[in-house]
């Protein structure tokens, strides 16, 4: 079957262009396929049809339709809900007979019994954790450039109940990478800077989200174009009674002649029977209907969108779309903050509270960097981004360099100080990323209890030295994290004891300016797992600006590139109790700030020209090639 499109345009921005000439062609393209429909239902299909499949067929399987082809009309459709919409229930399922262990050609083929969609989701315990999985793969797409990445809630054309949608214009899957994508255990990425690793993301964070979704995506590539399906369902599934994985997929080609025809690499039969299924169970109930969802995908991306939403235990949809129209929260997760009247609106109002219910506040904290290029869309509204560490005043910062069998596993920088709202808030503890993502927001390691010790003391801190677990809201427990931990304890009593004066407590120790060793940097503290130096030697504080200079050589070239690397100025201020007397101090704090902030923001506008350097010259060579080819044909 092929149906005339549009022609590939010889410059890849007009994709967009060209993809919307494809929305004239579907109608007569579904009638095609109807037509072809009418006809081999006349005739008589083999039970075998699926039995010439993929190789990974012992991870998932491409399905066969339980019913007739000529019952792919959207009249005879039935469209049942699951059994039980409450998630935390959902894996109470009972498919009759036990799984069995087929033998295929010969073989011994495990199956995946589709009850561990369920048992596999239950690794995110919040919601908020599942869709932020979804986005890590759209910014992992910001390599094959990537610019933006939408959530947003849409309707399900089958019965009007809400559905997620979330949407990039990254490079998009060919057939191959989306049956990758919805097996168990690969993984495409590659880079070390890429957030996913596991190759589990995807199944755990759409069946934790709800109970079925569907994916779309393009995908362009020596000017072939690839369109893909592919519906991952727990409601068929469980429907149905089977006891092993379907995944129904089909695929469409655009070739460089310009038609869209189908890619029946295992044949028609079994073509026919996959998109029998994907009409039946997902919210699209005609051929036409799915392909009009790749009209504002572009050349290439992918869109996921995720329907029959869990229900909480009050008989209500998890997500709320409801109550703010520009934000998607959690249903009756706001709780009621413990402190004094006068200071609850200011705990309340906190980003560290409203992001446990509030997406767009998690949004925008989930990434320590965001380049320029690219937006998150959240409602169709853009999340601004939030950097943690400018909402601290009083700041120091730390080097850590832990250790392991004498050998040292990495080095980090954390940024200490105290919340500008301090001591109205609560709140204390770290923001620990991994790879640029927010793993533990407001990680609260020590427990002040009634003497208000360490109270409004945060950190913000990049431990890429630990591995996070696989829902990606904590880290594995390994001997190098409850190192850090001990650290980060260690950090908050010394800040507090020496600091608190600041916001108006009783300081119970005084600093005492000395002479930094040779070879630790300046104006900042070092720590190891190993020693135990004692605070005088953490932190060097120093108000005089002649000896600042002095210490400054006497430290070497290795301190300057280490803070120059790093983006940040050299802090030193001299008695913490003359801090706020002292009005050049203060007046220098400020201008340090100041050039801080500059900095950083310098440093993210040279990572952001070099990515666009390096996509600009990726295109560069991809038009050259191009051009050599066309100039072999125009010879020829």
């Amino acid at each position: 079957m092929v149906m005339k499109a549009t022609e590939l345009d010889k410059d890849v921005g007009d994709g967009v262009q060209g993809n919307n000439c494809l929305r004239g062609q579907l109608a007569q393209h579904q009638k095609s396929v109807n037509h072809s429909r009418r006809q081999e239902s006349k005739e008589n299909k083999s039970s075998n049809a699926l039995s010439s499949g993929q190789s990974n067929s012992n991870v998932i399987e491409q399905g066969r339709s339980p019913v007739d082809e000529s019952g792919i009309d959207s009249e005879f459709i039935k469209f049942p809900a699951p059994p039980c919409r409450q998630f935390w229930k959902a894996g109470d399922y009972d498919d009759g007979p036990s799984s069995k262990l087929t033998l295929q050609n010969g073989k011994n083929y495990l199956h995946v019994h589709p009850i561990f969609l369920h048992s596999n989701a239950t690794s995110h315990k919040w919601v908020f954790g599942a869709i932020a999985e979804l986005v890590d793969n759209a910014v992992d797409e910001i390599q094959n450039g990537a610019s933006f990445v939408i959530v947003d809630k849409i309707s399900n054309p089958r019965d009007g109940s809400p559905a997620l949608l979330i949407q990039d214009d990254g490079g998009g899957m060919d057939p191959e990478a989306i049956r990758r994508c919805m097996s168990f255990g690969f993984s495409d990425k590659k880079s070390k800077s890429a957030i996913g690793q596991y190759g589990n993301g995807f199944k755990t964070s759409t069946m934790r989200l709800g109970a079925d979704a569907i994916v779309f995506s393009r995908h362009a590539d020596d000017r072939v174009l690839t369109q893909s399906i592919g519906l991952l369902s727990f409601t068929f599934l469980t429907q149905t009674g089977h006891d092993r994985i379907v995944v129904p997929m089909v695929d469409y080609e655009l070739n460089t002649a310009g038609n869209l025809e189908i890619l029946d690499r295992y044949g028609k039969e079994y073509f026919m029977s996959n998109l029998s299924l994907l009409l039946q169970w997902s919210p699209y109930s005609t051929e036409a209907e799915l392909l009009k969802q790749f009209e504002d995908i572009g050349l290439h991306g992918t869109k996921v969108i995720v329907y029959n939403l869990w229900f909480n235990d009050d008989g209500n949809v998890e997500l709320d779309f409801d109550t703010d129209p520009e934000d998607i929260r959690i249903n009756g997760d706001i709780k009621e903050v413990q402190t004094r009247p006068a200071w609850r609106t200011v705990n309340e109002e906190h980003i560290s509270n409203r992001l446990r219910y509030s997406l767009r506040a998690y949004l925008s904290i989930l990434y320590l960097r965001i380049p320029e290029n690219f937006t998150i869309v959240l409602r169709g509204k853009f999340v601004k981004h939030h950097n943690l560490a400018l909402d601290l005043k009083f700041q120091e910062f730390i080097v850590y360099r832990p250790q392991s069998s004498g050998c040292i596993k990495g080095e980090l920088l954390t940024t200490i100080g105290f919340l500008k709202e301090a001591p109205q808030v609560t709140v204390h503890g770290f923001n620990i990323y991994h790879k640029n993502r927010l793993i533990l927001p407001f990680w609260s390691i020590v427990n002040y209890g009634n003497n208000s010790r360490s109270r409004g003391v945060v950190g913000v801190l990049e431990a890429n030295f630990v591995e996070p677990t696989h829902d990606k809201q904590d880290f594995e427990r390994t001997s190098l994290f409850q190192k850090l931990e001990v650290r980060l304890k260690e950090m908050t009593w010394e800040y507090w004891d020496y600091h608190c004066g600041l916001i108006g407590y009783q300081v119970t120790k005084k600093l005492r300016p000395t002479e930094p060793p040779p070879d630790s940097p300046v104006g900042i503290s070092t720590g190891s797992d190993t020693l135990n130096h004692g605070l005088s030697s953490k932190r060097k504080e120093h108000c005089d600006l002649d000896k600042l200079e002095r210490i400054k050589r006497q430290a070497g070239t290795g301190a300057n590139a280490f803070l120059s690397g790093h983006g940040f100025e050299t802090e030193v201020v001299s008695d913490i109790k003359n801090k706020l007397e002292d009005q050049d101090v203060v007046n220098l704090i400020q201008v340090n700030k100041n050039f801080r902030a500059k900095c950083l923001d310098y440093k993210k506008r040279t990572e952001d020209l070099d990515l666009k350097v390096t996509r600009l010259r990726s295109e560069l060579g991809q038009a050259r090639m191009e051009y050599e080819q066309l100039m072999v044909e125009l010879t020829s």
